[in-house]
């Protein structure tokens, strides 16, 4: 099971050539994206055309949601991370589903998920030089 956070569905997007070649290798694995970085990758559109692409791009992926149980944890890692680590809303929200699922968060946003215990991240290609 892969989980993919926000910006490497937006390398796929935007058919970063690593992102796609890594892609291209993950044919046995089911991949998801969490539905708050569906609302992520709508919330950066200009257009309707951009929503489209979004939408198109992610239909065929499962998208999972935060159960009550994950939000109240995400809550608790979000007071107690927020003014120490700068975690967002939304992080904490994703990196706490990844650790309800037992699944690592496939992302380059580090910084972003240290302050969420028991969280693990992979880069899952070279990233930008």
């Amino acid at each position: 099971m892969l989980l993919l956070d926000t910006d490497i569905v937006i390398d796929l997007l935007r058919q970063y050539s690593p992102a796609t070649a890594w892609l291209s290798t993950q044919i046995n694995e089911e991949i998801y994206i969490p539905g708050l970085v569906a609302m992520e990758l709508i919330q950066g559109c200009a257009n309707k055309r951009e929503v489209t692409i979004v939408q198109n791009f992610i239909n065929p992926f499962p998208l999972l949601w935060p159960s009550p149980q994950v939000a109240d944890q995400a809550l608790v890692i979000y007071a107690d991370g927020r003014l120490s680590h700068n975690i967002g809303i939304l992080d904490a929200l994703i990196g706490q589903l990844a650790v309800s699922m037992k699944t690592p968060l496939h992302t380059f946003n580090q910084k972003h998920f240290v302050a969420i215990p028991g969280l693990r991240t992979i880069q899952p290609y070279p990233h930008g030089q």
